[in-house]
């Protein structure tokens, strides 16, 4: 029998032996590398203001609708535009990620906006002006009403349709662009597959085929929004789009770092036979493979998901929440990065990361023990490119309309003043000086 004595000898000696004393931690390192990206980011559709010719706005104004309310004037940004980027500036960050609105570029299809493209060429340039570095997604979810009534991306032609956009939009923008993103999240549906109650997804249906009668079609699939038996179809034509998409503007300027967003969980496994590799399959699965080669990947974490023998383990009683119930957890961020980037051996660039509360100091908390993980991963040899936070503003989020509240600054509905949150100079300090407080 081992005694209590022998184990504190054996342990001892362990202590001062030469290999232990090898593989000792080091130090954590607070200081961020030179060049590294500080932002944050929007959505087109979720701040501009009457994208009427919009998926979306086809689906918050149709009845039945599972939105909440429509976007309406969101935060009046298209007109606003500048004042966005003053706010980026003033909380003192050095890249701002928005997106083009595919809708407003291309109302009809074959027929594109000279004066739409020209706009958001002002916003490259706005940022360049500004010493902001303009991170731009190509298509952030909404698509034109033509093409989600062709079915969307369940349509054959969507990869080509989409290449073709991107292919115009490149010719004019991607000159002043630092990174692009050809698709926001393209896994979603398979994320609210999981995450949305049975009832939501009966309401989406109907929704969709509201919409489907409204416009003569025989299906209407939206950007974020489509029937769940549509998913593998919907999967298999965004690979697609998003390659033929990166070759497109790939084939504009060669130089150019292109890649894709994910919606990515901290997915944690307890307990013997946990489900959590089968889930992370089928979460992610198919993107982790089709994004190799890729220039780098957008890693987008809000949660953690903790799975065991029979599915998702419920959030511990004592947890912080955010406004719906979501933990807010903020080691997940450096924990999905890592798997991120094990499961791809791309570069990774966090282009989203955030919580819903009302309280903003849990938000001010979160930041910089979010970032700590973050840069514990950097310092074990993960590249991480950058991290941008969502969201700027205070905005439109789908289905849940402005009851969710993810931005660094808030904004009057009716005058459209943007106010600073106390969380955005927590962040914007950090951002300054490079690096985490000691």
């Amino acid at each position: 029998m081992i005694d209590r004595r022998m184990m504190l000898a054996a342990t001892a000696a362990l202590a001062a032996s030469p290999a232990l004393a090898k593989i000792k931690a080091k130090p954590f390192d607070p200081a961020f590398p030179r060049g590294f990206i500080w932002g944050a980011a929007t959505s087109g559709h979720q701040i501009e203001g009457n994208n009427t010719n919009a998926d979306s706005w086809v689906l918050e104004n149709i009845t039945p609708t599972i939105y909440a309310q429509s976007s309406g004037d969101a935060c009046n940004s298209f007109e606003l535009w500048r004042a966005d980027l003053d706010l980026v500036k003033a909380i003192g960050l050095n890249t701002y990620r928005f997106s083009l609105e595919w809708p407003r570029i291309e109302p009809a299809q074959g027929q594109f906006s000279h004066a739409m493209i020209d706009h958001y060429k002002a916003i490259i340039d706005g940022c360049h002006e500004r010493g902001l570095t303009p991170v731009v997604t190509f298509n952030h979810y909404t698509t034109p009403i033509w093409f989600a009534a062709q079915g969307g991306w369940t349509n054959p032609q969507a990869p080509a349709l989409f290449a073709r956009f991107c292919e115009k939009a490149a010719h004019a923008l991607a000159g002043g662009i630092s990174h692009a993103l050809t698709l926001n999240e393209p896994n979603i549906m398979n994320v609210l597959k999981v995450v949305l109650p049975p009832q939501a997804i009966a309401g989406q249906r109907a929704m969709l085929e509201a919409a489907a009668r409204a416009h003569g079609a025989s299906k209407f699939a939206a950007g974020n929004a489509i029937d769940i038996d549509d998913i593998p179809t919907t999967t298999r034509n965004l690979i697609a789009g998003h390659k033929a998409a990166r070759a497109a503007i790939k084939g504009v300027r060669p130089d150019l770092p292109v890649g894709v967003s994910l919606s990515m969980f901290d997915d944690q496994a307890v307990g013997a036979h946990s489900i959590r590799d089968l889930m992370r399959a089928e979460l992610y699965g198919p993107w982790l493979d089709a994004v190799k080669g890729d220039d780098f990947l957008g890693v987008q974490n809000y949660e953690r998901m903790v799975w065991d023998d029979h599915g998702r383990v419920p959030v511990p009683a004592d947890a912080v929440r955010g406004v719906r119930g979501a933990e807010i957890y903020p080691a997940s961020l450096g924990n999905s990065v890592r798997y991120a980037h094990a499961a791809t051996g791309c570069p990774i660039m966090v282009t989203e990361h955030g919580c819903s509360v009302d309280d903003d100091t849990i938000r001010a908390r979160a930041i910089p023990a979010a970032l700590h993980g973050l840069k514990s991963a950097m310092d074990d040899g993960v590249p991480v490119l950058g991290y941008i936070h969502w969201s700027l503003i205070d905005n439109f989020e789908w289905i849940f309309g402005y009851q969710v509240h993810m931005g660094l600054a808030s904004f009057d509905p009716v005058t459209f003043a943007r106010m600073p949150k106390p969380s955005a100079a927590v962040y914007g300090a950090i951002a300054r000086s490079n690096r985490l407080p000691d």
